[in-house]
């Protein structure tokens, strides 16, 4: 297992649809530069505690494995989407090596998601069995601007907007994570001052109704002004080589497996 301690980790970078998407033919779909193949988002954050996963997409027993990633001891949500949360099952291991319940921070609506979504893990005669391999979670309520203390480590939940829907980002430090954002509103903006690296929410080219498009990505950073901006959630409009080319220094795409120091 590979030590992640003080870096934070892209496990995922892409849509809802992970590229390539199914059925497309289209030049980054079948492109062979390994950066343009994305799956669902989400990232792990090596703290002086542990590590900290932000999201748990379809893909996570793969992506953790494809990073050498053999724990996790805590879980934060951004919201309840499916590509942000239907790989919860994979979590069921982690409890066995922790000696207890998962640790779980998010809103109240997406733990009754995850609840709703996710019922068989929550029946009492399924958790006491004792071949019943469903995950053993402990959510704590967070709410935007209200610091918490995870594995040793200062997180402050971040309201954003997502088109008609409302979810958190997250800074640690003075790293911000912002996916699956169409919109910063303005009682935010003071929670962002001072960022250093900004992850941020960057669809395509053209513009969309819940998530940041190219040119509003890169608008938004212009103003927030971190020294280094690495944009997420891409779909397949976007040619990881092509797209950096155009950028203005300080921003990037990411990619799946990059990593970043913390500090």
């Amino acid at each position: 297992m590979k030590d992640i301690r003080g870096h934070l980790v892209f496990l995922g970078t892409g849509t809802s649809h992970g590229i390539p998407v199914l059925g497309c033919d289209c030049p980054i779909c079948t492109s062979q530069n390994p950066k343009n193949r994305r799956t669902r988002c989400s990232v792990v954050l090596g703290l002086p505690e542990g590590n900290l996963l932000i999201d748990t997409p379809p893909e996570l027993r793969l992506q953790l494995l494809r990073e050498g990633i053999g724990r996790i001891h805590a879980v934060a949500y951004t919201h309840s989407h499916a590509d942000h949360m239907f790989g919860l099952d994979d979590l069921r291991i982690f409890p066995a090596y922790l000696g207890g319940d998962l640790p779980v921070y998010c809103e109240p609506t997406v733990e009754e998601r995850i609840r709703l979504a996710f019922s068989y893990a929550f029946d009492p005669e399924v958790q006491e069995y004792p071949a019943g391999g469903v995950p053993k979670l402990r959510f704590f309520s967070i709410r935007p601007g209200g610091e918490v203390e995870v594995l040793g480590a200062k997180i402050l939940p971040i309201r954003l907007e997502h088109g008609r829907y409302e979810v958190l980002g997250f800074r640690i430090g003075a790293i911000a994570y912002c996916t699956d954002t169409s919109g910063i509103p303005p009682e935010s903006w003071n929670l962002l001052e001072g960022v250093d690296v900004l992850i941020l929410d960057c669809l395509r080219r053209q513009p969309h109704p819940t998530h940041l498009h190219l040119e509003a990505a890169v608008q938004l950073t212009q103003k927030l002004r971190p020294r280094r901006t690495l944009f997420t959630h891409i779909c397949h409009d976007l040619d990881h080589e092509a797209t950096n080319a155009c950028l203005p220094t300080g921003m990037e795409l990411a990619y799946d497996g990059l990593r970043i120091p913390l500090e």
